[in-house]
């Protein structure tokens, strides 16, 4: 007949179960990191498609058809801003110098196609989180 656990041997149990715990709590967090790491070397890396006037003029042909007069065309976190967007939130006209990667490559593209055409283009901070700049969006605006 198996002998009572002892005290001791329940704290030995619950301290195992709790370094389980943590350890796949750091082994998550690690996971979570190298996604948000790799998310950014996308979008540091990722060029406008060469199919996106296509694209660009099916997008706005059906925001216009639906009555809107502007397109929310990109969102990225503001940290990936050179200034974690702080321009962008204090709507200072320079704003796109704190663009990178392909918020940045987005903003040529507008610049070189888009403006010419009238096209305005629209930053915003969309999300404050603990009361800081969250998300960045780019928005079409005609």
């Amino acid at each position: 007949m198996p002998g009572l656990l002892r005290p001791e041997d329940l704290q030995m149990i619950a301290s195992d179960a709790e370094m389980e715990e943590l350890k796949r709590e750091q082994k998550l967090s690690q996971s979570q990191k190298q996604q948000q790491r790799e998310l950014r070397e996308a979008f540091m890396s990722r060029k406008v498609a060469p199919e996106a006037v296509e694209r660009i003029n099916n997008a706005v042909r059906i925001a216009a058809q639906n009555g809107h007069h502007h397109l929310q065309v990109i969102t990225f976190p503001s940290n990936y801003c050179s200034d974690g967007g702080r321009r962008i939130n204090i709507a200072d006209p320079e704003w796109p110098t704190s663009l990178t990667g392909f918020a940045k490559d987005a903003f040529e593209f507008y610049d070189e196609q888009l403006r010419p055409l009238g096209y305005r283009l629209r930053a915003e901070i969309v999300s404050f989180p603990g009361g800081m700049p969250g998300e960045v969006a780019l928005s079409l605006v005609w």
